[in-house]
Parts: C-alpha cells; sequence; structure tokens
C-alpha cells in the first residue's frame, strides 16, 4: 500500500510541479522515474538527514535579509530527489541543488528570510518535497527582528 501511495503522490507531485514551465524544466521527470520504480521494487527509500532541523538567526533589524544553508546527508538505500522546497510566506525562500543526491551523498539548501515587515518573533517552515517515505521533509528559520524606529510626528 505505502508503495502505491508514493507512486501516486510522486505522480501527482509531477502533475502540479509541470503546471510551472521552469520548475519542470528543471526536474529530471526520468530520474524521478526511475527512482520510485526502484523503491517501489526494492522497498528501499532515501533518507534525509540534516545537521540541524532549526536554525536560530538570533536578534536582527528589521529589513535585514538572513540565510542559513542546511546541510543534509542521504542516509537511506536509494537516490534522494528533492523535487520542490516552499517556505512558509514569500519572505522565505529555499534553493536547492536539482541533480539526485546518491545515498551516503550529501547536499545542502540554502533559506533566505527577508524581515522586512516582519518583526518582533519570527519562526518560518520550509516544506521540501521529496521521493523519501514520507514525502515531505521540515526544516525552521527562528529569531527576533528588531522593528524599525517610527518617524516622530512634527510638532505644531
Amino acid at each position: 500500500m505505502k508503495k502505491l501511495v508514493l507512486m501516486v503522490a510522486a505522480i501527482a507531485t509531477m502533475a502540479i510541479t509541470g503546471c510551472n514551465e521552469k520548475a519542470a524544466a528543471t526536474i529530471d521527470e526520468a530520474n524521478l522515474t526511475a527512482a520510485a520504480e526502484r523503491e517501489s521494487v526494492a522497498g528501499d527509500f532515501p533518507v534525509m538527514t540534516f545537521e540541524q532541523v532549526e536554525y536560530d538567526f538570533g536578534t536582527v533589524d528589521e529589513g535585514t535579509v538572513v540565510e542559513h544553508e542546511y546541510k543534509f546527508k542521504n542516509t537511506g538505500s536509494a537516490p534522494l530527489i528533492v523535487v520542490n522546497a516552499k517556505g512558509s510566506c514569500g519572505c522565505t525562500v529555499p534553493t536547492w541543488s536539482k541533480e539526485p543526491i546518491a545515498p551516503g551523498e550529501e547536499g545542502s539548501m540554502l533559506v533566505k528570510f527577508n524581515t522586512n515587515g516582519k518583526p518582533n518573533n519570527q519562526t518560518k517552515t520550509v516544506t521540501i518535497k521529496a521521493n523519501t517515505e514520507s514525502g515531505t521533509e521540515s526544516i525552521r528559520i527562528k529569531g527576533f527582528v528588531t522593528p524599525k524606529a517610527k518617524a516622530a510626528a512634527p510638532n505644531a
């Protein structure tokens, strides 16, 4: 049953990303299909193991762009393919390598968080769609954003 769910999820993910020409061009569908077929036959999955799943950037001034590189390793027994990654809001933008990551190999994901208009405590999540057994992984970035000083009203 898990194999069927994985195959349906992989096909649905390809259909969703196919709507965006740029995203479709960056994903090698043959690699994704081949990986899904190998997993369904062997029951083997890649495992995305992060060095850290949450990064605390501390305290920064509003308007600062904070970035952090999350490193991970494929500790599973099949090639890891990151299909998509999306921040919980438009202010959080992830970028990653589109190439499959072989078992035992490492990869990384760069996450940029624009603090403009985001004062006080902030926690943002990046949801990662990949060919892991669960199909989704997540990482977080958090910290405190010191609000911009408000302009004083002129005295009359």
